[in-house]
């Protein structure tokens, strides 16, 4: 199964929040190693290689802090920096370029990023609830 590479260039032409999930969701299932023994390795890009808090701080910036660069959906916690490519252990060990280049990532939030590996739309948060009077006491509605 070949899979296609994702681009912000290309991401950013859908307008809604939903179909930018679409586009970036994978197919991953929950328990499924990324990395297994080699965590490490990507925890070193992380936590240490300063291209990669450069990378970070420019992505934040050109995306306004929003959850997959939609604007009205501003992120208020932790930002997630996600990798629109899924990173390998051999990206990692051969010092790939485009692991730092924002054209390949993305803001996001926990719930976004889960739903976008697990492929599960369930985990988003979609929005506000638009409340009415009395609809939660349904007994008072005239």
């Amino acid at each position: 199964m070949k899979m296609s590479i994702k681009t912000y260039s290309e991401l950013i032409t859908l307008p809604t929040f939903k179909e930018r999930f679409e586009y970036l969701k994978l197919d991953g299932r929950v328990g499924a190693d990324t990395f297994g023994f080699d965590r490490h390795l990507n925890q070193m890009v992380y936590q240490k290689d300063p291209r990669w808090k450069n990378a970070r701080d420019l992505v934040i910036i050109r995306d306004d802090g929003c959850d997959l660069g939609v604007e009205g959906r501003e992120i208020y916690g932790k930002i997630i920096v996600h990798h629109m490519n899924p990173i390998t252990v051999d990206d990692i060990l051969n010092d790939r370029d485009w692991i730092f280049d924002p054209e390949f990532l993305i803001c996001t939030v926990h719930n976004t990023h889960n739903a976008i590996h697990y492929g599960d739309e369930s985990l988003l948060t979609l929005g506000p609830v638009v409340r009415t009077q009395h609809d939660t006491c349904p007994w008072k509605q005239v």
